[in-house]
Formats: structure tokens, C-alpha cells, sequence
């Protein structure tokens, strides 16, 4: 990492061997990223893929302050979120449920559960609710963020967290056969 910077502006003057081994360095973490966002592997690849198109074709516009890989990470977010938008997946789910800030016991579930499994889980949510949970629960957004982001109020952004999580909890109960109380 200590040659990063001179791997970006090698990349900016389009040296092919620079680029794909800032590729190499930055690839798996984001197709992790990628595979929160996509239901499958084949949608999770073509988002790294155009992620990192994006990457490339706007290097010369990352300014050497703060972290490149979030830089990087903030496009592949934004590309997944562009992809599902194209396929107009992301309407809004508005529940009257209300949100309850701070659940523990499901924070708790979670952490008893391997990364394999949750990725899985959380592939099997709608598309709406997929994008709220990752952008609120993995990538930090706030409900603001995520309301300016996805186009919906900040009400629904919490009600579909909400509910993710809820559905979430359910296909733990049912799947892994874990009694949880949530009182």
C-alpha cells in the first residue's frame, strides 16, 4: 500500500500494468461488497466489473485525502444501487411498523451466524430491502442518506430496515433452527 499513490497516477496515464494491479489489490474486498448488493454471483460480478470501469474512467478525480479504498468502495455501492434503479427495483415498501433502534438479540444473532451464511440471508431479501439493510447496517449510512439516496422518506428507509431485519430474524428461526426471544 505504500505505493499506492504512485500506482493511482500510473493508472490516471493509463499504464494497463498499473491498473490491474490496483485491480488485484482492491478486487476480492469489493466483490464481497458486491455480493451484499446482488442476488446472485453473476449480478455481483457485473457490478465489480462496472464498478471498476467507473474507477478507472474518474481515477483522476480522487484527490489523495482520505482513503482510496473507501473511495472505491463508494463507487461500487453507487454502481450497485445504479444497476437495481436501471431495473427499477428499488421502489419503496412502506410499512406501518415502527422502527426500533438498538436491537440487540438481533445484533446478537448475527454475530453467531458465519459471514457465509448472513451473505446468503441477505441475498434472499427483496431488492428494497437489501439495499436499506447493506446501507444502513453494513455501509453506515443514516436514514437521511439513505432516504436522499434511494429516493424515499426517511420513515420508509426505517420501516424497510425494520422489516429486513425482521425477515432476517425469521429465516435464522426457520433455517438454522435458532430459538431467539425478543422481548
Amino acid at each position: 500500500m505504500d505505493k499506492l499513490p504512485e500506482i493511482i497516477k500510473a493508472c490516471i496515464k493509463s499504464d494497463r500494468i498499473a491498473q490491474k494491479t490496483l485491480y488485484q489489490m482492491f478486487a476480492d474486498k469489493m466483490y464481497g461488497v458486491c455480493l451484499r448488493y446482488a442476488s446472485n454471483v453473476d449480478e455481483a460480478k457485473d457490478i465489480l466489473q462496472d464498478g471498476f470501469i467507473k474507477v478507472f474512467l474518474h481515477l483522476n478525480q480522487f484527490n489523495f485525502k482520505g482513503s482510496f479504498e473507501g473511495w472505491v468502495r463508494r463507487i461500487i455501492v453507487n454502481t450497485a444501487l445504479e444497476k437495481f434503479r436501471d431495473k427499477n427495483y428499488l421502489f419503496a415498501v412502506s410499512m406501518t411498523q415502527n422502527y426500533e433502534a438498538g436491537d440487540s438479540e438481533y445484533d446478537h444473532i448475527l454475530s453467531d451466524l458465519s459471514a457465509a451464511d448472513l451473505l446468503k440471508l441477505i441475498q434472499e431479501l427483496s431488492p428494497q430491502y437489501r439495499m436499506v439493510f447493506n446501507l444502513y447496517a453494513i455501509e453506515g449510512y443514516t436514514h437521511k442518506e439513505i432516504s436522499d439516496i434511494m429516493n424515499i422518506k426517511e420513515g420508509t428507509s426505517k420501516s424497510n430496515l425494520s422489516r429486513a431485519r425482521e425477515i432476517l430474524k425469521d429465516k435464522v428461526n426457520k433455517h438454522y433452527g435458532v430459538t431467539v426471544n425478543f422481548s
